[in-house]
């Protein structure tokens, strides 16, 4: 387990987010603030437009009774010692098989469904963009199940090692065909919980060939010390281009790979990691839900790089610890806790 005191102590900013220069709140929705963010991803070098690589349609889903979907997500994953250690030396792992093809393609199913229902004209006006849904899980039952899954949580729970672990929020992440590159960063920007137990479970809707843009990890965990003087800049790419050079200048190992159907790869928010463009013609849909470790509390001064936070944890002022009845407990379920 990440030991707390020494964090603070080596990144004083996750604690008195003051010592940054966007104390401003956000104050668009976070449609908007995704639109900004990739905005500040280097594309240099890009030639997403030239050649995209042409994937077939994906098979549609089978009907899944609800009591199915339940138990398969509910059944525990086979953990071992050496995936929690991995874990917490790299910042990062990757996990085959922790879903099967048969919800995976319900899982793609169900957001495209609600893509279609939130951004008018979808199919026409899908290309080059990154698209975001959050909070789905308080409106949809499919969704529900894959955001407070005890199989996800559990895992989430077992990597940070910690005994209870409460929802932050989900998010659908699509990165449409021609959509550029994602910015070298890490998730301690974006949440303002005044604790380093914070784990986020990417879960891709589909097969991730290296053209569709994977995840992309830095490791070890400690590469963050390598950047963490680096000023973030909201205007411009500077902040990823200034961490791409001084990833390369001292040879950090990136881990750049496709995803089989049904792998989920699970990092810690001190983790850095980005994206590379989309170069197929089919849209990288993620599910990515974002969990806690129980008794966290709220940043002193949140700031707009958390986005519309307010959102996400309700009725919770900065200091106070997050326990709003959309930050459930979502492991251990409520009649295994002793």
């Amino acid at each position: 387990m990440i030991e707390k005191k020494k964090m603070a102590k080596e990144n004083p900013s996750k604690f008195d987010r003051s010592t940054t220069n966007q104390n401003r709140a956000w104050d668009k929705d976070n449609q908007a603030w995704w639109d900004w963010y990739v905005s500040l991803a280097d594309n240099s070098n890009s030639n997403t437009n030239d050649n995209l690589l042409k994937l077939p349609e994906l098979p549609k889903k089978k009907y899944l009774s609800k009591i199915y979907i339940k138990q398969e997500l509910s059944r525990p994953f086979n953990l071992s010692k050496h995936n929690i250690t991995t874990f917490q030396k790299n910042g990062f792992i990757k996990l085959k098989n922790v879903l099967n093809r048969e919800l995976v393609q319900a899982l793609r199913c169900e957001i495209l469904l609600l893509l279609k229902k939130t951004f008018r004209n979808y199919h026409k006006n899908k290309k080059n963009r990154f698209l975001s849904l959050e909070m789905m899980w308080l409106k949809n039952t499919l969704i529900r199940e894959f955001v407070l899954s005890s199989r996800i949580a559990k895992i989430c729970a077992d990597l940070l090692s910690v005994k209870k672990i409460r929802l932050y929020h989900d998010n659908a992440l699509v990165k449409e065909s021609g959509c550029g590159r994602t910015p070298w960063h890490y998730d301690d920007h974006h949440f303002p919980l005044a604790t380093n137990d914070v784990i986020t479970a990417w879960i891709p809707a589909q097969y991730i060939p290296i053209e569709m843009g994977p995840l992309t990890f830095a490791k070890p965990l400690e590469v963050y010390k390598l950047v963490k003087d680096i000023k973030f800049n909201e205007y411009d790419t500077s902040y990823d281009r200034k961490i791409k050079k001084v990833f390369k200048n001292n040879h950090v190992s990136i881990v750049e790979e496709p995803f089989e159907l049904g792998e989920v790869s699970f990092h810690h928010n001190l983790s850095f990691h980005s994206a590379p463009e989309n170069k197929t013609t089919q849209s990288r849909i993620v599910l990515a839900n974002t969990y806690f470790a129980d008794g966290a509390r709220v940043v002193n001064n949140p700031t707009m790089i958390s986005g519309d936070w307010k959102k996400f944890i309700p009725e919770t002022n900065p200091g106070e610890i997050v326990a709003s009845n959309l930050n459930p407990i979502c492991w251990p379920v409520e009649n295994e806790i002793k």
